[in-house]
């Protein structure tokens, strides 16, 4: 009995050192061909296989080549437009123009390292692991969300049936406050989610603008009052160093809080709430001589006398912003400023394209006179802050130098980043609008240069519409068509003829106007 026991255990034993043998060896053998590996790796400059930036293959390459590599992604990147679409309206944003950086030399130093920088058991289970089910390495991109946040907002304004948000603006001695209208608002943090992810896509497809319905905020007259309520104040002006100080109109309520919040009980789309108007004694107009005694900057776009509706609109708006002053660090509205274009307030019915075709609208015509200030604005070296392109190109002026405004949802906007008040001085007449910013020079002053280049022309298509009132053979033209186009647009500063600075005001897409033909069937 003793011996079976003993030969087992013999064997047994046998059996456990073959397995510690074989256990051994087959450990020698991989510590050899491990260290073969490494020694082969560590000799290789070239990136290890299974590599990935932002899925970009860049297995087996050298730190010269997926530089080149990944920094000619980042141009495609930077360059790549993202196509948005809602119904009928399509719109595209530049991705340069909300991108402040793409940080692709930290991928490329992790991806030449991957492999590399442990020891040999972490190096060759790195290289293993990568070739075997591949590493992607994804780039940090700096995204500017504030530019990002207005170019939506554009968008949003163009959107069909947006909301009407609450607004209000002074005439005369009158508060004007219009109501707003509930419409469609585009879900901002879910747009740009879809635009983030679209970025780095190497076959970008169009994105439907997520929206959802909302209601306008209910009328603050509280904060109204807060913000239109003024003491009167003398103009003067100071010198060493030149101060100026021009008149501010006291402004006030001529009723009580509770006789106006009455006012507005009443569902109504407008309301009128009287003002008590105060002039000081000293006004700015006493002192326009020495307070705007330079043109600072001017523009003129030319108009169709002919057209007496449009040219009438132009002349309407043109009083209202000709002699307003805009102070230092303050920010000019061209809609709070002309106020609602309305028959009411004595607009006509005028030539304007909606929904892809030319049609007759109240106020019509007067975004050449928003588009003519804003060129007059940016020879005068002045900041923009709220601009956005017609949806097609203007006949009055070239593409990437327009600014459409629409009462309620697009407005155009500007700030005094001068030292000294500005004035704006502006004429509509014999087929001439002509408007310039005058002011006092400041210490340094420079050329201003504006740079607009079409980069791309889109062809339109001509539609066919039988008419069986028409004789066969016979074609009348209804709407003639024309090309849109996409523009570059840059501002360069010179001094004494020399570049200072040049950089992009804008990149615009105007979208073609469709030919329309009736051709006769009779």
């Amino acid at each position: 009995m003793r011996r079976r026991i003993n030969k087992r255990g013999r064997r047994a034993n046998k059996k456990r050192n073959v397995i510690i043998i074989n256990s051994i060896v087959i450990v020698l053998v991989l510590i050899f061909f491990s260290v073969i590996f490494s020694i082969l790796n560590i000799g290789n400059s070239n990136t290890i296989i299974g590599l990935k930036i932002e899925g970009i293959d860049v297995s087996n390459l050298s730190q010269e080549d997926i530089t080149n590599k990944i920094n000619n992604w980042k141009e495609t990147i930077l360059n790549s437009e993202i196509n948005l679409k809602y119904d009928e309206l399509e719109e595209s944003i530049i991705a340069q123009e909300f991108i402040n950086n793409i940080e692709v030399e930290s991928a490329i130093q992790e991806a030449c390292k991957t492999g590399k920088k442990g020891n040999i058991i972490q190096n060759n289970y790195e290289i293993l692991f990568t070739m075997l089910f591949g590493k992607n390495i994804l780039v940090n991109m700096n995204i500017d969300e504030k530019n990002l946040d207005k170019q939506i907002e554009e968008i949003d304004g163009k959107l069909p049936g947006a909301i009407v948000e609450n607004s209000y603006y002074i005439e005369d001695s009158e508060l004007i406050i219009k109501s707003g209208k509930e419409g469609i608002k585009t879900k901002k943090d879910d747009l740009k989610n879809l635009i983030k992810d679209e970025l780095c896509k190497a076959n970008k497809e169009i994105i439907y603008i997520p929206v959802e319905i909302k209601t306008p905020k209910e009328i603050d007259l509280e904060q109204i009052h807060k913000e239109i309520y003024k003491e009167p104040e003398n103009a003067y002006i100071n010198e060493n160093p030149v101060e100026i100080h021009p008149h501010i109109n006291g402004v006030d309520f001529a009723i009580s809080m509770q006789e106006a919040k009455k006012i507005i009980e009443e569902k109504k789309d407008e309301y009128e709430i009287p003002l008590t108007i105060t002039v000081p004694e000293k006004t700015i107009d006493s002192l326009a001589g020495e307070a705007f005694p330079a043109n600072l900057g001017e523009f003129m776009t030319r108009y169709d006398i002919r057209d007496e509706n449009r040219s009438s609109n132009l002349e309407l708006a043109s009083k209202k912003i000709d002699g307003i002053i805009i102070l230092p660090g303050e920010t000019f509205s061209y809609n709070k400023t002309v106020g609602e274009r309305t028959i009411a307030e004595g607009y006509k019915e005028a030539g304007q394209y909606i929904g892809g075709k030319l049609v007759n609208g109240v106020g019509g015509g007067i975004c050449q006179l928003s588009s003519t200030l804003y060129n007059a604005v940016l020879y005068a070296n002045l900041e923009i802050v709220s601009r956005t392109n017609h949806g097609y190109l203007c006949a009055y002026i070239n593409g990437g130098r327009d600014a459409t405004v629409s009462w309620g949802t697009i407005d155009f906007q500007f700030k005094n980043t001068r030292k000294y008040p500005i004035k704006i001085q502006s004429t509509v007449r014999n087929g001439v609008v002509q408007v310039a910013i005058y002011g006092i020079p400041e210490e340094k002053e420079y050329e201003v240069v504006i740079e607009d280049e079409i980069i791309e022309k889109i062809p339109n298509n001509t539609t066919y519409i039988d008419d069986n009132t028409l004789t066969k053979g016979t074609e009348i033209t209804e709407q003639q068509g024309f090309e849109g186009a996409k523009s570059i647009t840059y501002k360069v500063l010179k001094d004494n003829g020399k570049i200072i600075s040049k950089t992009i005001l804008s990149n615009d897409t105007y979208k073609p106007m469709e030919t329309i033909i009736r051709r006769g069937t009779k």
